[in-house]
């Protein structure tokens, strides 16, 4: 294993105890694989990192990497946006930390990310 990015829906069903999910985060931590959690879906999954503990404890693990969308990235969300036609920038973040880590994105949505990287290697929940 490589390493996981985490989109939105997958982040939430971690927090939420989805079997699938820890299962495929507690293989990654036992080989030490890189989990990636995108600022943007960090910022719409948590709402209250005291009763998001699971959420809180899995960002601050030293295999956790959690990419800023800072100017950089958000030029190259931006371009990824136009050369798509598509218009989610959370899930533009999620392709381009995918590719910048080579590594699998668990998704519980896969069209959206289909739709900006049909070659992206998807693990649906």
């Amino acid at each position: 294993m490589t390493g996981l990015t985490l989109d939105t829906g997958a982040l939430i069903a971690y927090e939420r105890y989805d079997r699938e999910v820890v299962a495929l985060l507690t293989r990654a931590t036992h080989n030490d694989a890189t989990v990636t959690v995108p600022a943007g879906v960090l910022a719409q999954a948590i709402r209250d990192p005291a009763r998001q503990a699971r959420t809180m404890k899995l960002v601050r693990q030293t295999n956790t990497q959690v990419p800023p969308l800072d100017r950089g990235a958000a030029i190259q969300v931006g371009r990824l946006l136009a050369a798509s036609r598509t218009s989610v920038v959370v899930d533009a973040q999620v392709v381009l930390c995918a590719r910048e880590a080579d590594t699998m994105i668990v998704t519980t949505d896969p069209r959206d990310l289909t739709c900006l990287d049909p070659g992206a290697r998807l693990f649906v929940l």
